[in-house]
C-alpha cells in the first residue's frame, strides 16, 4: 500500500456519501456508506476476513475517491447512478435495468391515489415522486402515509354510478370515503396535495404535532409514550430526506462550490447531466485562500471551460464577483447557446450547492491533513532525528545500507538514498559482494562501505580536477548520515571501513528486534520514541534498502539460473553467455531471437548461432526472467 493511499485512509470523514475504487485510475467498484471512515477502511483492515471476491478486488486498489452526501439516501441513490455510468467490474452483481421505484398520481382523476411505479414516463401524464429505495421501502412510505393523509387505497373508478359501503379503512380514520360520497373532490385534492408536501420534503404541520403530543405525554410524566412520538417524529424525518442525487426532470448542471484557508483554495465542480449527480472533481487552487469566494469561483470558471469542456445549460455557483454578466455572456459564447449562471440561496439548487461545498471543504481538509503528514516524514523527522543522534547538521541525505545473500552464494549489498525525508530513487546503488566468502555480513558490509567511500574520494578528485560539480557525480556527494541495517556488531565493521578508506562521518545501526539505534562511540542503544517522526523514517530508510537489495539479489538468481542453463548449449562459454544476456536480457527473448539476430551479437558466428536455435528447439516453456540493474 503506497504512502498517498494510507495517507487517504488517515483521512476518511465521518459522512455518508459514495466512494470509487480506482486501478491504474479504472474505477473497479462503487459503493456507498452511512459512515465513509468506518466502510471504506475495513476493506483494508483485516484483509482474510474478506470474501475472495472483496480480497482480488482490494488487492488491485491503489486509489479512490469519495462523493460526499447529506444523508445515506443520496448515497444510496447517487451509487446506483454512478454504478450505471461507469459499470465497475466488481459491482458486476448489480448491474442490471432495475430502476428505483417511485409513487405516482394522475392529476386528471377526481379522486386521484398513490400507486407504485418502476420506471418514469414523462410523456404519460402522471405526477412522479420519489424515487425511492425499493419496493419494500416505498410500500412503508405509503403505510406511514396512509397513517396521516387519508387517501383512498382501492382501485374502483371514481365516482360510481351510485355510493358505495364504505371498507374498514373509513372505520379506522385512514380513508374519508369517497366511494361513499362522504367527501367532495375539492377537499380530497387538498389532502392529496398536503401529501405531496409532506412527500417533497414539507412535514411541518405533522411535525408540530407530533412533537406537540410528544410534549403532552412527557408533561403527564407517561414517557413510554413520549418515547413513542419520539420515534415517530425519527420516522418522518427519515421519511421526508430530500432526494438530490436522483430528480425527476431533466437537467444539464455544473455546481461549483468553493472552501479555503489562509493560503489555498480548493473549487469543488459536481457534474448533473440528464438529472443525476455523475461524478465531480476537486481542484486546488494555490495561493488563492486569501480572495473572496466569488472572485475565486469567477476565476475558475473561466479556466476550466477556457480548456474545451463542454459549458453545460446551468452552472450553480456557491457565489460569484462583480463580473456576473460578462460571465455569463462569456459562457454562452463557448456553448454556442443559452446558459444561466445563478447562485441559488434556497430550494433544491442551493441544496446542491450545500453538498458541493461540503466535497470542497472535505478535499481542503484532506490536503491540510497530507501537508502536515508530509511536513511531519520529512522536515520534522529530520529534525528529531538530528537532535536524538546529536548530528552536526540536518541529515538532509541519508544513506541506508543492507546485504542480501542464500547462505552466502550470490551476496549482494543495497545502498538507497533518501534526501529531503524522501526517496532518490535515481541514486540507488547495487554491489556485488567480490572478496567475502560464504555468509559474512560483517565483512561483506565492510566490504561495501569501504568501496563506497574509495570510490568517492576518487571520484571527488577527479571532478575537482575536470572543474566539474561534485555533488553531481555517482558516489562524490557524501551523506550527512549513514544508515546500517544491523546491530553493534555490524555498525563496528561499517565503521571501521569507512574510517580506513579515509572519511568519517556520522553512522549509526538499526536493530531491527527492538528497533534500538546504536552509535559507534556509545554501548548503550537509543530507543527513539515509538511513534515519533524520526523512528519511522529511519525505519523506511532500513526497509528500502532491504526491499532494494532482495529485488537485485532475486534477479541474480534469476540470471545464475539462465547462465547455468545456456551451459548446455555446445559452443556458449563464459564471454558468448554475458554477450547475450546483455544483447537480449532473458532467456526466452535469447531463444525466440533469429540466426541473424544471434549472429550479431558480439563473439558469436554462424555455428554458436545455429546451437542457440537447435536448442531452443528442443524446449520450450521456460519462464522469462526479468533483467536486473547493472552492478556498482
Amino acid at each position: 500500500m503506497t504512502d498517498a493511499l494510507q495517507n487517504k485512509i488517515k483521512t476518511l470523514p465521518d459522512s455518508p456519501g459514495c466512494y470509487l475504487m480506482k486501478s491504474h485510475g479504472e474505477i473497479i467498484y462503487v459503493g456507498k456508506a452511512k459512515n465513509l471512515k468506518n466502510r471504506v477502511r475495513q476493506y483494508f483492515h483485516a484483509f482474510e476476513n474478506h470474501t475472495p471476491k472483496v480480497r482480488a478486488m482490494v488487492s488491485r486498489v491503489d486509489d479512490f475517491d469519495l462523493i460526499l452526501c447529506r444523508t445515506n439516501f443520496e448515497a444510496l441513490t447517487l451509487e446506483c447512478n454512478l454504478i450505471k455510468l461507469h459499470r465497475p467490474f466488481y459491482n458486476i452483481l448489480l448491474k442490471d435495468d432495475k430502476q428505483y421505484p417511485y409513487l405516482r398520481y394522475d392529476p386528471d382523476e377526481p379522486f386521484p391515489r398513490l400507486t407504485i411505479a418502476r420506471t418514469m414516463d414523462p410523456h404519460d401524464g402522471y405526477k412522479y415522486l420519489g424515487p425511492y429505495i425499493g419496493a419494500t421501502a416505498v410500500r412503508q412510505v405509503l403505510n406511514d402515509l396512509w397513517r396521516y393523509f387519508p387517501l383512498r387505497r382501492c382501485a374502483l373508478k371514481l365516482p360510481l354510478g351510485h355510493p358505495h359501503r364504505p371498507c374498514v379503512y373509513y372505520s379506522t380514520g385512514q380513508c374519508k370515503a369517497p366511494c361513499a360520497e362522504l367527501i367532495s373532490s375539492e377537499d380530497y385534492r387538498a389532502i392529496l396535495r398536503s401529501a405531496v408536501d409532506f412527500l417533497n420534503g414539507d412535514a411541518r404541520e405533522i411535525m408540530r404535532e407530533l412533537t406537540a403530543r410528544m410534549n403532552e405525554a412527557a408533561g403527564r410524566m407517561e414517557y413510554e409514550q413520549a418515547a413513542v412520538y419520539r420515534d415517530k417524529i425519527a420516522d418522518v424525518q427519515a421519511i421526508t430526506e430530500r432526494q438530490l442525487a436522483i430528480q425527476t426532470r431533466d437537467v444539464e448542471q455544473d455546481v461549483i462550490a468553493v472552501a479555503a484557508d489562509a493560503s489555498d483554495a480548493v473549487v469543488q465542480v459536481l457534474h448533473i447531466r440528464g438529472g443525476r449527480i455523475e461524478g465531480g472533481q476537486p481542484y486546488v487552487l494555490e495561493n488563492a485562500g486569501g480572495e473572496e469566494p466569488g472572485e475565486i469561483v469567477e476565476g475558475f470558471i473561466t479556466q476550466h471551460y477556457e480548456d474545451g469542456r463542454a459549458v453545460p445549460r446551468e452552472i450553480l455557483a456557491e457565489a460569484l464577483g462583480e463580473n456576473r454578466e460578462e460571465l455569463e455572456l462569456w459562457l454562452r459564447q463557448r456553448r454556442g447557446g443559452a446558459v444561466n449562471l445563478l447562485t441559488p440561496a434556497r430550494g433544491e439548487k442551493a441544496a446542491l450547492v450545500a453538498i458541493g461545498h461540503k466535497n470542497a471543504a472535505d478535499a481542503l481538509l484532506k490536503r491540510q491533513q497530507n501537508e502536515q503528514s508530509r511536513y511531519a516524514q520529512t522536515v520534522l523527522a529530520m529534525q528529531e532525528l538530528k537532535d536524538a543522534l546529536n548530528l552536526p547538521t540536518l541529515p538532509e541525505r541519508i544513506e541506508g545500507y543492507d546485504i542480501s545473500n542464500t547462505q552466502g552464494v550470490l551476496s549482494v549489498a543495497s545502498m538507497v538514498v533518501f534526501h529531503g525525508g524522501l526517496p532518490a530513487k535515481k541514486q540507488y546503488r547495487h554491489f556485488r559482494i567480490k572478496t567475502v566468502e560464504g555468509a559474512n555480513d560483517f565483512a561483506s558490509m565492510a566490504e561495501v562501505i569501504g568501496r563506497r567511500f574509495t570510490h568517492g574520494l576518487t571520484e571527488q578528485a577527479e571532478r575537482e580536477a575536470a572543474s566539474l560539480p561534485v555533488d553531481e557525480g555517482r558516489f562524490s556527494r557524501f551523506p550527512d548520515v549513514v544508515l546500517i541495517d544491523g546491530g553493534p556488531q555490524q555498525l563496528a565493521f561499517a565503521h571501521r571501513a569507512m574510517l580506513d578508506a579515509g572519511v568519517n562521518l556520522p553512522m549509526f545501526g538499526l536493530a531491527k528486534r527492538f528497533e534500538e539505534i546504536y552509535l559507534p562511540d556509545r554501548e548503550a542503544p537509543i530507543l527513539l520514541e515509538r511513534r515519533g517522526n524520526a523512528l519511522h523514517l529511519v525505519q523506511r530508510v532500513r526497509d528500502e534498502a532491504h526491499r532494494f537489495g532482495i529485488t537485485h539479489h532475486r534477479a541474480l538468481r534469476g540470471k545464475a539460473g539462465i547462465a547455468s542453463e545456456l551451459s548446455n548449449i555446445p559452443g556458449i562459454g563464459e564471454k558468448r553467455k554475458i554477450a547475450l544476456l546483455r544483447a537480449f536480457g532473458s532467456l526466452p527473448a535469447i531463444l525466440a531471437a533469429d540466426v541473424d539476430a544471434l549472429r550479431a551479437v558480439d563473439g558469436m558466428n554462424v555455428k554458436a548461432a545455429h546451437a542457440v536455435k537447435e536448442y531452443a528447439a528442443s524446449r520450450s516453456g521456460q519462464t522469462d526472467v526479468t533483467k536486473s540493474a547493472p552492478d556498482a
